[in-house]
C-alpha cells in the first residue's frame, strides 16, 4: 500500500479496511484479519495496526471477542458511510466549492454532459 504524508498511516489503514466493508469483502460478524497479518500485508509495524483496530473499535466499526479476535460490527457499513459523508461535507466539499468559484464553474455546468 502506498501511504500519503497528509494523513496518519493508522487512519489510512482504517480507510482501507473500511473500504473492504463497503465493497462487501468484509461483512457483518466476519472475523477481521489478525494484527500480524494486516501488519505484514501492509508493511507496517504491528503497533500501528493495533492503533488502527483501537480506532475502528472506538468508531464501533469492529468489536473484540476476548481471546478470539476482532469482528465486523453489524452496522459497520452504515457507520462508515455516515463518517465518510460527514468527512466529505466538512473537508472536501468546501474545497470543491472554492475551486468551482475560482474556475467559474456553476452547478448548471455540472449537469451538462459535454463538460466532463
Amino acid at each position: 500500500m502506498d501511504f500519503r504524508k497528509q494523513k496518519p498511516i493508522y487512519l489510512q489503514i482504517a480507510d482501507h479496511l473500511s473500504e473492504q466493508v463497503l465493497q462487501g469483502v468484509l461483512t457483518p460478524d466476519d472475523r477481521m484479519p489478525s494484527v500480524r497479518d494486516v501488519a505484514a500485508s501492509m508493511g507496517v509495524n504491528p503497533n500501528t495496526v493495533v492503533r488502527t483496530f483501537d480506532y475502528l473499535q472506538q468508531e464501533e466499526i469492529i468489536y473484540q471477542r476476548r481471546g478470539v479476535g476482532y469482528f465486523v460490527s453489524a452496522d459497520a457499513r452504515e457507520r462508515i458511510l455516515a463518517h465518510q459523508r460527514r468527512e466529505f461535507l466538512d473537508e472536501e466539499l468546501p474545497y470543491i466549492r472554492q475551486r468551482m468559484k475560482t474556475l467559474g464553474i456553476s452547478i448548471e455546468d455540472l449537469m451538462l454532459d459535454d463538460i466532463v
